[in-house]
């Protein structure tokens, strides 16, 4: 895709597809590669965004001023500001209020049914049928994602508010009645906390119940489209920048276990049905992110889109349990590594489209001593904290700058 040249500063967008805890990781290590790569580029400064599911916590992140590294040290390192950080163990309390208000209708459901079924009002299918209202329509409560993030965006300088935003933001779910994708964010659904559209945008049936907001349901918003770009692509952007964390993988268990990760199986179904869901999930995924890249190539002949995603044959990013403290860890820095390996690769490709929006590589692409995570053991003690923190300041500085230094490290305390 083209743009002619033009006098006003280049806009930007930031499209962020769902995936999950995992996908959040490869999108916040890949962010962090991104700025790292890319001389004065942070993705908390683009002009729009849109988030589906994982990728809309992300976004809203983002759009608040939270920058990438801040996501890691609260995400992934579980330090920083208390109330930043959110660990994803978070997401495995049971719904037990679903859980009890479904069960609770169980005895009338069953003796209602069993009467139809013993007078021959209905057959046996029927009274599954009906006994079905009981089961609950998720197993485990997404609610502390609303709760969270509510408190994080009400520190100074952030909004759980979208119109109060700097930039725009569009967080995507689906209207459960409907089928359709409701666009929070947007005139008529701009009145919703962002918290709440993240919860609703990230509801993932039968793992989370649907999201109730102003009297509809809502479940993932990754049910109906992969991207959702066009939302953002008709802000008349000059560069979009897509991540997408889910491909399906094709390894055929070839690759050797890294540090923290599992050995892959020889064949995908000897891994029992998370597996098979699993690869069947992203293979859905790609399919129709492929097909919207087509149509977003032909409708938005304006707008230059790059997109980065794993590579299929990546073990590392499929066989891994991103709710695991060190795993999430080694994944964060397996990301920024990988996007890394991806940008030299893809540097003559995406040089010349970089330069037409202002933007080039960094020196500091090229060094091999890069890290994203720092391995030294926490500072102990104010001076050691006050020493770390300025370290990590100068290296951002000279990333900046382009000097090649290694990366500004992820893990120091920022408070």
């Amino acid at each position: 895709m083209t743009r002619s040249a033009s006098r006003r500063a280049p806009r930007i967008g930031l499209a962020l597809a769902g995936g999950g805890p995992l996908g959040a990781i490869y999108e916040i290590g890949a962010l962090c590669a991104l700025e790292h790569s890319i001389r004065g580029w942070r993705a908390s400064e683009a002009d729009a965004f849109v988030g589906v599911s994982a990728g809309g916590f992300v976004a809203a992140g983002l759009a608040n001023g939270i920058g990438a590294r801040e996501l890691c040290r609260s995400f992934i390192e579980n330090e920083g500001p208390a109330g930043d950080v959110f660990d994803p163990a978070m997401l495995m309390r049971p719904a037990w209020g679903e859980i009890t208000r479904r069960l609770a209708r169980l005895p009338l459901l069953g003796a209602g049914a069993a009467f139809d079924y013993a007078f021959g009002f209905a057959s046996r299918g029927q009274l599954l049928d009906r006994l079905g209202a009981a089961v609950p329509t998720g197993v485990f409560s997404n609610s502390t994602v609303h709760e969270h993030l509510s408190r994080v965006f009400s520190a100074p300088g952030r909004s759980n508010d979208f119109r109060e935003l700097d930039s725009t933001l569009v967080l995507v779910a689906v209207d459960l009645d409907s089928s359709q994708p409701t666009l929070f964010g947007r005139p008529g659904f701009d009145h919703v906390p962002i918290s709440l559209a993240v919860q609703a945008s990230a509801a993932l049936p039968g793992l989370f119940p649907p999201v109730e907001i102003d009297g509809r349901f809502y479940v993932d918003g990754a049910l109906r489209k992969t991207l959702h770009a066009s939302v953002v692509l008709e802000e008349d952007l000059d560069l979009l920048i897509a991540l997408n964390p889910l491909v399906p993988y094709s390894g055929h268990g070839d690759q050797p276990p890294q540090r923290g990760s599992h050995a892959p199986p020889a064949r995908l179904v000897d891994g029992g049905l998370p597996q098979v869901l699993s690869q069947t999930f992203r293979s859905i995924i790609r399919s129709r992110m492929e097909l919207g890249m087509r149509r977003y190539d032909a409708e938005f002949p304006g707008t230059d889109i790059v997109l980065f995603e794993p590579d299929s044959s990546d073990a590392q990013i499929f066989f891994t349990n991103p709710f695991s403290y060190s795993q999430r860890r080694w994944l964060a820095e397996h990301a920024f590594q990988a996007t890394r390996a991806q940008l030299r690769a893809r540097r003559d490709e995406l040089a010349p489209t970089l330069a037409k929006h202002g933007l080039s590589f960094s020196t500091a692409l090229d060094d091999a001593r890069a890290k994203l995570l720092d391995a030294r053991p926490a500072p102990r003690g104010r001076a050691q904290t006050a020493l770390r923190r300025l370290e990590r300041v100068l290296d951002e500085i000279e990333a900046m700058g382009g000097t090649g230094r290694a990366a500004p490290t992820a893990a120091a305390p920022s408070s």
